[in-house]
């Protein structure tokens, strides 16, 4: 008896087997197809969702060359005094600030509050302000402020006088209650980075975060999120996860806007309120229905999900508040306009310039899980890497200079092309490579292993291509120059070029070379040394007047 059932059971685990590898043959067939490209293209956003004091556009990520790359692309516009609301995203983040300041807030899982109020601050404040004006008074004021804090500090005894032991204890813990009660009332919360244009943020899976702007333009931001990370564990799907509002869907790939907030969108959010407020009257009777519930169909944040009840309980608050919470009351989408403005904890802005100043010569060693470095400017000439008064320049940015991005398998890169300027025919070794155009433009060739131009086309401000590992590219600017930000799929990301004084051809001998092309040695030897410029070259056809002399001052700023 024992024997055939040893033997089902062998036979079960042999089905199962089979099943699970032939699934995973399947998987990485279809993985391997992915990027079997034959044209590629510069793409303008598919989505675009307008809310009350923003928009967030994204580009379609089931495109062949997305799927390749593994990536979901999106731009967020924030006005001002607008907040985008806190969200986290299965997937590593790379944020570019195309324009605009503002204020951003990570909040790392288990990590204390740093930024803090503090009632000892104030008073100490408030002595020095006393101390300045008694020193005009003199020894007078002095003993005067001595009798009044004296006075003070005698008070809770004078007060305890003839009550005896139970009315010390009274008065002890009415003290214990007040200095509690005044501890709960002093604001806490994690670190908030000023941003500005040139910056590229680094968000890690899971992380939450939110921004806001405070600036008088708009705050724009380019959004990688890096889907074919292997710390994304669910499918290739870009998800984000908000934690408050009633957040539209991001990704739709319906080809069309999603509005609430239009010419005619107060009104409608007028009704919208309207009706919410009816339908969170008739759920407060129902007594814990769940928000997810109340609202079927809606993408909502992630408290609307659990029952009210129960969320009330795990938080300690009332049901109203929990509601709240679950946005029952509000149906504005992921970007809200503040009532006011947002006052929270910070230094000063010359106190935290100070500080990053200080801190660029870290190596990462000593830096931990709660005070990562999360942002680095590289929009500023006096960052550049690679610097040519003709062409113009370009700064990188990996895990050497920003080390979480060592955790996050990315980096970035930053270019500033003169009008006519050539970007040096290359490929990536190691990366995908996501072109974002901030302005102006430029004609870009992409080619493929088989020697086919995948992309030959101008790309112009606002529109986005993508480069797959190893396929060689070229870029030459317009009259108007070229400028972008690109996005790479590793954390050290390399290139290789086939001009200038670092590429392939001049590392060949002139023979291999002569003989390779059919060339003779002089042709060779001009071949290899006809470019001295190392990436960013000069037109052989324009003039060597177009050099721009302020972006020279400001490299020594």
């Amino acid at each position: 008896m024992a024997k055939p059932i040893a033997l089902a059971f062998s036979l079960c685990l042999l089905v199962l087997f089979q099943s699970c590898l032939a699934a995973h043959q399947q998987f990485q067939s279809s993985k391997q197809n992915e990027c079997q490209l034959d044209q590629l293209r510069a793409r303008e956003p598919d989505n675009r969702i307008e809310t009350e004091a923003g928009r967030i556009e994204s580009w379609d990520y089931n495109q062949d060359d997305f799927q390749c790359a593994g990536v979901a692309v999106q731009r967020i516009t924030i006005e001002r005094n607008g907040l985008h609301l806190p969200s986290y995203s299965q997937a590593p983040q790379l944020t570019y600030i195309v324009q605009g300041n503002g204020f951003l807030s990570t909040v790392f899982p288990g990590c204390p509050e740093t930024f803090e109020e503090s009632e000892q601050s104030d008073e100490e404040q408030g002595q020095q302000q006393w101390q300045g004006q008694q020193g005009r008074h003199g020894q007078q004021g002095r003993g005067q402020q001595e009798q009044e804090e004296y006075e003070q500090q005698g008070r809770g005894q004078r007060g305890q006088q003839g009550r005896g032991q139970q009315g010390r204890h009274r008065q002890q813990g009415r003290h214990s209650k007040q200095g509690q009660e005044s501890f709960e009332q002093l604001d806490r919360h994690q670190k908030v980075r000023r941003i500005r244009e040139g910056d590229v943020i680094a968000i890690p899976a899971g992380v939450t975060y939110w921004s806001y702007n405070d600036g008088d333009q708009p705050l724009v931001a380019v959004n990688l999120l890096d889907i074919g990370n292997q710390q994304n564990q669910l499918d290739r799907n870009p998800r984000r996860f908000y934690l408050a509002g009633n957040p539209q869907d991001e990704f739709n790939q319906q080809g069309q806007s999603q509005s609430r907030w239009g010419q005619q969108g107060k009104s409608q959010w007028d009704q919208d309120q309207q009706q919410q407020r009816g339908r969170s009257g008739h759920q407060q009777q129902q007594g814990g229905r769940s928000g997810h519930q109340q609202q079927q169909g809606n993408n909502n944040n992630i408290f609307a999900g659990f029952n009210t009840q129960l969320l009330a309980d795990a938080l300690n608050i009332d049901q109203q508040t929990a509601q709240q919470l679950q946005g029952q009351n509000d149906n504005r989408p992921q970007i809200v306009r503040v009532k006011g403005r947002l006052d929270f904890v910070q230094p000063a802005e010359s106190e935290q310039e100070e500080r990053q100043q200080q801190g660029q010569g870290r190596n990462g060693f000593e830096e931990t899980f709660c005070n990562f470095r999360i942002k680095e400017n590289i929009g500023r000439p006096s960052r550049a890497d690679i610097f040519s008064p003709q062409a113009g320049r370009i700064s990188t940015l990996n895990s050497f200079k920003l080390p979480i991005l060592r955790h996050l398998d990315l980096s970035a890169e930053r270019g500033f092309f003169y009008n006519n300027a050539i970007y040096s025919p290359h490929w990536n070794l190691n990366a995908h490579e996501v072109y974002y155009v901030i302005r102006g433009s430029a004609r870009v060739q992409v080619v493929n292993n088989n020697g086919q131009a995948i992309l030959d086309n101008e790309v112009r401000q606002g529109q986005l291509f993508i480069v797959p590992q190893n396929h060689a590219v070229l870029h030459k600017a317009s009259n108007n120059g070229f400028e972008y930000i690109a996005f790479k799929t590793q954390d050290n990301a390399k290139i290789n070029t086939l001009a200038g004084r670092t590429s392939v051809l001049r590392a060949l001998p002139d023979v291999v070379l002569a003989n390779t092309y059919q060339i003779d040695r002089q042709q060779a030897r001009t071949l290899k040394y006809n470019r001295q410029e190392t990436v960013a070259l000069s037109s052989s056809r324009s003039p060597r007047s177009h050099r721009n002399w302020w972006d020279i001052a400001e490299m020594f700023v």
